[in-house]
């Protein structure tokens, strides 16, 4: 069975830092890029980072630029969003999809990824 468990999410305040995590298993994790999707309830959802398994090149947005860091580390099918300065407009329920790197591009849909977990919330105060 593929799972792909989000978590990290919680409560800071403006400039703080969060680290999100996402365990993956049921697939060959290194076949797969993974990214990182947030969606603010009513508003579409949008890339925010992803990881190519193939090469390593890492993409964001440019919102979170210079802001975000995506990797996979140490630590075995697990890839992880370092998000420092979290602002307002970061609250968002953040969501971890794999897809099979052959097949993987910038600016694949969220909706036509292979794998695609539940999301973990972040929020934002001021």
């Amino acid at each position: 069975e593929v799972q792909l468990q989000a978590s990290g999410g919680g409560l800071v305040q403006v400039g703080g830092s969060l680290r999100l995590s996402c365990a993956a298993s049921g697939f060959t994790f290194d076949d797969y890029s993974m990214c990182w999707f947030r969606q603010v309830p009513g508003r579409k959802r949008e890339g925010v980072s992803c990881l190519s398994s193939s090469d390593g090149r890492t993409i964001y947005a440019d919102s979170v630029k210079g802001r975000f860091t995506v990797s996979s580390g140490n630590a075995k099918n697990t890839v992880f969003l370092q998000m420092n300065n979290l602002q307002p407009e970061d609250t968002a329920i953040y969501y971890c999809v794999a897809q099979y790197d052959r097949d993987w591009y910038e600016g694949l849909p969220y909706d036509d990824y292979d794998y695609r977990g539940k999301g973990t919330l972040v929020t934002v105060s001021s």
